[in-house]
C-alpha cells in the first residue's frame, strides 16, 4: 500500500540564468620572475653540532640542512639570519642585501666551534670561528689525563 505524499513546501520555478554571450575576463596579478637564494650551511652532524642551525628569512624560519639548498625568493630586500642552539641560542649572523628577479644570491653561513662566539655569515665560503678556543679548552681537558696515565703506568 502506498502512503499518500505530504507537499513540500510551495513550489517555485526556478529562474533561468541567460547564458553569457561574452567571456568573462580574468584578472590576475602580473608574474615576475622569482629569484633565489643559494644557501650552503657549512659543515655536517660530524663536524658541527648534531642539530641542524635555523635559518630565518625575512621573518618567516625556513627547513634547513647542512650542505647546499635553494631557496626561491619574491624580488625585493631580504633580511636573512641563522644561528645555532644547544642549551642556549649561540652563533648568531645575519645580512642584508636586495635580490633582483631571476637573481642567484650565494649565502654562506657557519656556525662557530663554541658556544661563545658568534656565526659567520657571507656571499663566500666562511670560516668557523671560535679554533683557538676549542684547541685550549680540549688541551685543558686531555693533558690532564694523560698526565694521570703517564704516572700511573710509571708507578
Amino acid at each position: 500500500m502506498n502512503a499518500p505524499q505530504q507537499p513540500t513546501g510551495p513550489q517555485y520555478p526556478q529562474a533561468q540564468h541567460p547564458q553569457a554571450q561574452y567571456p568573462q575576463a580574468q584578472y590576475s596579478q602580473p608574474q615576475y620572475p622569482q629569484g633565489y637564494i643559494d644557501l650552503t650551511i657549512q659543515g655536517s652532524v660530524m663536524t658541527s653540532n648534531m642539530i641542524t642551525p635555523d635559518v630565518v628569512i625575512n621573518g618567516y624560519r625556513i627547513p634547513t640542512s647542512y650542505g647546499y639548498q635553494q631557496v626561491p625568493m619574491q624580488p625585493g630586500p631580504v633580511h636573512i639570519e641563522a644561528y645555532a642552539q644547544w642549551m642556549r641560542r649561540y652563533g648568531q649572523a645575519s645580512m642584508d642585501f636586495t635580490i633582483a628577479p631571476g637573481q642567484r644570491v650565494p649565502v654562506f653561513y657557519a656556525a662557530p666551534m663554541h658556544q661563545f662566539t658568534t656565526g659567520s655569515m657571507g656571499h663566500e665560503k666562511q670560516k668557523r670561528k671560535g679554533l683557538a678556543a676549542f684547541l685550549g679548552i680540549m688541551a685543558l681537558i686531555i693533558v690532564p689525563v694523560v698526565l694521570m696515565l703517564v704516572v700511573a703506568v710509571s708507578l
